[in-house]
């Protein structure tokens, strides 16, 4: 097997590859004075099982344009199979028309992808588990869960716990996670009752005098999580984390963040940690790097992956 990766994480990258113990392909993924993208991979892959490692964080539209041109290459070299490792699928949240004339964004950069010459694909924690058939070829969509997991347990007492979901949409990924941990569930109903007016939190579930954790797959500019930790603080929760896959936090998100009630805030290295992110004192990040070089190293050995999440 190869493993290739572009720019957008390089770090995830060198510790996948640690994990599997295989270097990272040599290749050149770099800019023209116009900005334009070139891709020279250094090594014969003819026959090879190659992997590309890209997220598709910000910049999206340039790190996703490296991805499709690395699978091009890739095939054009004459890779047996090509694997798109995508730890943040960016356009996930564009997974439906939310009114007339609008795009379904990630249905088309699934065809992209496709398209590129990609013969499967292996993602982290879909905004939407559906975006799985916007693929015409085969896609694993892994959990962060088992990391999140280990993590709660080792620094919280289960016994005064609860999983919080921010809103109704998230119900289902903060049940299974509640329901692994043996711990009650939570959830934020948000509603306004008239245009222009702010938003009324309600709480179903008892989180008086414990430790609520809210759980999501994407924290952007982090106004969900600092209403939600307010909220919860105001019905007696005893103190408020957050365990959130994608760490998108743009703007002012860190600042927000910081300055906010939450206690802590948990992400993944699925998107590379800026530099506030990394001196940030409420903000920890977990690595997925075991985690996706197994998924990896099953996929190359046709081995199952989904046996990873059964426990």
């Amino acid at each position: 097997m190869k493993l290739f990766s572009g720019n957008s994480n390089q770090p995830l990258a060198e510790a996948i590859a640690a994990y599997l113990n295989v270097p990272l392909g040599k290749c050149d993924v770099r800019r023209f004075a116009d900005m334009e993208i070139f891709v020279e991979i250094h090594e014969n892959v003819r026959g090879e099982d190659a992997f590309v490692l890209q997220s598709t964080a910000f910049p999206a539209n340039d790190h996703l344009m490296e991805l499709l041109i690395m699978i091009d290459a890739l095939r054009r070299a004459s890779a047996r199979r090509i694997t798109a490792v995508v730890p943040y699928f960016g356009y996930a949240r564009q997974d439906r028309k939310p009114g007339p004339r609008t795009p379904i964004s990630a249905k088309l950069v699934a065809n992209l992808i496709t398209r590129a010459g990609a013969d499967r694909v292996l993602t982290l924690d879909l905004h939407a588990g559906q975006i799985q058939g916007f693929f015409d070829i085969p896609t694993d969509n892994l959990f962060a869960a088992p990391v999140m997991i280990r993590d709660i347990k080792e620094k919280n007492n289960i016994k005064k716990t609860s999983v919080v979901s921010p809103d109704v949409g998230g119900v289902v990924r903060a049940r299974g996670l509640a329901k692994r941990i043996g711990v009650p569930l939570a959830i934020i109903d948000k509603r306004r009752d008239r245009p222009g007016q702010s938003e009324v939190m309600n709480i179903v579930g008892e989180v008086k005098g414990m430790s609520c954790i809210l759980v999501d797959d994407i924290v952007d500019s982090g106004g969900t999580l600092c209403n939600a930790a307010d909220a919860l603080l105001e019905k007696g929760a005893k103190d408020v984390s957050a365990y959130i896959t994608h760490g998108v936090l743009s703007g002012g998100a860190v600042a927000r963040i910081t300055s906010s009630s939450l206690k802590t805030l948990v992400i993944t290295d699925s998107i590379r940690a800026t530099e506030a992110v990394r001196v940030s004192q409420t903000i920890r990040v977990l690595s997925i790097a075991p985690l996706m070089g197994e998924a990896i190293g099953r996929t190359a050995r046709e081995e199952s992956v989904s046996s990873l999440f059964h426990s």
